[in-house]
C-alpha cells in the first residue's frame, strides 16, 4: 500500500514546531545572580565551585581576588569587580573604595588600578555605596569611565536615593539594578522567601536580577536550590546575556529591602 506524503502539511507542523520552540524561549524567565565579596576568604573556592551560570563579583586588592576570578573566568562565567564605595554608616572599605571627598582624577584612578587587576571583568557593581550612589558627580565620572572601557554598572540598590542608573543612563553605559538580596538573613526559612520571590520576578517580568555572597550557608543553600530553576520555567544566565540593545530597566520591580551599610 502506497502512503501519500502531503509535503505541505510537513511544511506547516515544521513551522509549528519552530513556533512553539521559539514561544518557550521567550516564555523563559531568566535569572541572573550574583556572588558579591569574591575575594576576601579561601573559603570563597566553595561559591567559585558551583554549577551554573553564576556571576562572580570579585573585591578588588584582596588575598584572592585574582586567583578565583581566573577561577571564574575559566569556567566561561561572568566576572564583575565588586567596587567598595562609601557608605552612610561610616563603615570600613578595605582596599580600593571611592569616597565622596575624591575628584574625578581619583576616581578614574581607583577604577584603572581595580581593572588592571582584572582585565576580564565585563562590569561593576557597589560594595555598600549607600552615600557615594547619592553624590551625581561621583556617579557622573564613574560612569564616564565605564563607558569609555565598555563596561556596564549594576546597581545593588543599598539606597533607594541612589543615581546610579540615571547618571548611567546619561553616559550611555547599559545598567541593570537589583531586584532582590537572597541572604540578608541566614536562615534557610529566610533565603527560601527571598528565593521565590526573586523565581517570581523573573517569571513574571522574563528577567531578574539577585545577589547573594559566598557564606557557607548560602552555597549549601544553592546547591539545593539552583537545580529547580529549571522545573520552574526559569533559566540562570550570566549577568551579561541580560545586556540590552540601550540602557534601560530591566525591571519594574524592586524590593525595598537593602544592606545595612
Amino acid at each position: 500500500m502506497k502512503i501519500k506524503i502531503n509535503v505541505l502539511w510537513i511544511k506547516k507542523l515544521c513551522c509549528l514546531g519552530l513556533l512553539l520552540t521559539s514561544f518557550s524561549s521567550l516564555a523563559e524567565g531568566k535569572l541572573a545572580l550574583i556572588i558579591d565579596d569574591v575575594g576576601y576568604n579561601k573559603q570563597d573556592i566553595d561559591a567559585i565551585s558551583l554549577k551554573g551560570q553564576l556571576t562572580y563579583s570579585v573585591l578588588p586588592h584582596t588575598p584572592f581576588a585574582k586567583t578565583y576570578a581566573l577561577m571564574a573566568k575559566n569556567a566561561n562565567k561572568d566576572v564583575m569587580l565588586h567596587i567598595p564605595m562609601e557608605s552612610l554608616s561610616g563603615k570600613d572599605l578595605g582596599p580600593g573604595a571611592l569616597m565622596s571627598d575624591m575628584n574625578k582624577q581619583q576616581i578614574e584612578n581607583i577604577l584603572s588600578n581595580a581593572l588592571r587587576e582584572i582585565p576580564f571583568a565585563k562590569g561593576i557593581n557597589n560594595h555598600m555605596g549607600s552615600l557615594l550612589t547619592q553624590k551625581s558627580s561621583s556617579m557622573a565620572w564613574t560612569m564616564g569611565f565605564l563607558q569609555r572601557h565598555n563596561l556596564f554598572f549594576v546597581d545593588s540598590k543599598t539606597s533607594r536615593f541612589s543615581l546610579g542608573e540615571e547618571q548611567a543612563s546619561k553616559a550611555g553605559v547599559f545598567h541593570f539594578h537589583r531586584n532582590v538580596f537572597l541572604d540578608n538573613d541566614l536562615s534557610e526559612a529566610a533565603m527560601i522567601k527571598q528565593f521565590n520571590l526573586l523565581v517570581r520576578i523573573a517569571q513574571k517580568y522574563r528577567r531578574a536580577i539577585g545577589i547573594a555572597h559566598p557564606y557557607p550557608e548560602t552555597v549549601k543553600f544553592l546547591n539545593k536550590m539552583l537545580p529547580q530553576l529549571k522545573a520552574r520555567g526559569v533559566k540562570l544566565v550570566p549577568i551579561s546575556e541580560l545586556l540590552p540593545k540601550r540602557p534601560l530597566q530591566i525591571a519594574t520591580a524592586t524590593t525595598t529591602a537593602t544592606r545595612n551599610d
